[in-house]
């Protein structure tokens, strides 16, 4: 990881910007089309991390969102909005983990088969989204932002499918829990990190203390 305070000059060229941007409206609508589709899956499909991935594609929708706003603005308001995202981020981790209680406490067996497939789909998305991102992760706290999402989205997909197996394997719903407890692991501690580096670019462009 660079150090909290490095920028990367190139993104903050026009071409550099016009490219970024773009690849932001890209992942932006395959994100966007991943939370509707997964969120049916999951509730049909009775799978806590399914559910815990589909509002996952949500809170990145958002991010991308935010992002493309941030673009226009300086660097105090871009440290901003990763202030933001990360806070989101952590959010979203106390939500699964919630999520992840319930799920014991009722004791539902999800569909294997909903869960590998939709997990499949998911992780081309991401990795998909990841890649178009890639190049751009060295720049600011946003963008690394952004690119972290990404990154830990293919992760978690890659561990939905292999609960999926173990679903059908145990015939039971501990693998499926296991892993959206997982998928909180990762977005709290990325929300951690985030907000460490958002908060020291923030006072980074903090104007100096009147003498």
């Amino acid at each position: 990881m660079s150090a909290c305070c490095d920028h990367d000059h190139r993104h903050d060229q026009p071409d550099a910007t016009g490219a970024y941007r773009r690849v932001l409206w890209v992942v932006l609508a395959i994100n966007a089309a991943m939370f509707a589709g997964e969120t049916v899956a999951g509730h049909w499909g009775r799978s806590v991390s399914l559910q815990a991935d589909a509002l996952d594609f949500l809170a990145d929708a958002a991010t991308y969102a935010i992002t493309l706003l941030a673009l226009a603005h300086g660097a105090r308001w871009r440290a901003r909005a990763a202030l933001l995202k990360g806070a989101a981020m952590g959010a979203f981790s106390l939500w699964v983990i919630g999520s992840t209680v319930a799920g014991l406490i009722l004791g539902n067996l999800p569909h294997a088969g909903v869960m590998g497939g939709v997990g499949l789909l998911a992780l081309a998305a991401n990795v998909t989204s990841a890649a178009l991102l890639f190049r751009f992760r060295g720049g600011d706290a946003n963008m690394e932002s952004v690119w972290l999402c990404s990154r830990n989205d293919a992760i978690a997909n890659i561990a939905v499918i292999a609960a999926a197996s173990g679903v059908w394997a145990t015939h039971t719903g501990w693998p499926d829990l296991l892993v959206a407890a997982i998928i909180a692991g990762l977005a709290g501690s990325a929300s951690v990190r985030v907000l460490r580096r958002a908060l020291g670019e923030l006072r980074q462009v903090s104007p100096a203390p009147a003498e």
